[in-house]
């Protein structure tokens, strides 16, 4: 019988917490039940094993960011919706780096996907950000693919302790996300 207050969704939630504390690699499924209290075999009633609790924490993960994105850009166009979602998505990944690296590089198994649907979601926002920007059609595909390269570098870059030097993080970024406004604007 599964332990009273537990199911998939808590498992998930600690799994994706523990990753973000001990980086992917440090996510076990022993370390995982030593959190909750439980037994290893115990997991297995909630989550099939250790690549479907990587699975359920990248589309976590997805659904995480698409939300914290989505919501800074309302009401916002152009450079201030840009600033707006790299903003948010830099600290999405910086305060969860386990969970936002469970994302990267897993393939949906259908439209329906959990995984699917959170990539969806963080393209649809992104690709709302262009909106405001005279982009052609043609070029939508490399213009997402460019600020998801910055804002994934940049930010991935900063939560695995990247930035060393004296500069200011902060005024990279700005200076990041000034630079990024500029080519989208100027095509």
């Amino acid at each position: 019988m599964p332990r009273a207050g537990l199911d998939p969704a808590a498992v998930v939630a600690a799994g994706a917490a523990l990753a973000d504390e001990l980086g992917p690699a440090g996510l076990t499924m022993g370390s995982l039940a030593e959190r909750l209290g439980v037994r290893t075999p115990s997991l297995y009633k909630h989550v099939g094993g250790l690549d479907d609790l990587n699975r359920r924490i990248a589309a976590l993960a997805l659904h995480e960011a698409a939300d914290a994105v989505g919501t800074a850009i309302q009401g916002y166009a152009g450079r201030d919706a840009l600033a707006a979602a790299a903003r948010a998505f830099r600290a999405f990944v910086v305060e969860h780096p386990g969970r936002y690296a469970a994302s990267i590089g897993v393939e949906p198994s259908g439209p329906d996907d959990p995984v699917a649907e959170g990539s969806r979601r963080l393209v649809d926002s992104f690709t709302a950000v262009l909106r405001g920007y005279d982009i052609a059609d043609s070029d939508a595909d490399h213009a997402l693919r460019m600020i998801r390269s910055l804002f994934h570098g940049f930010a991935t870059l900063q939560a695995g302790g990247g930035f060393r030097w004296s500069a200011d993080v902060d005024e990279s970024f700005e200076w990041l996300i000034a630079f990024t406004d500029r080519g989208l604007r100027t095509g």
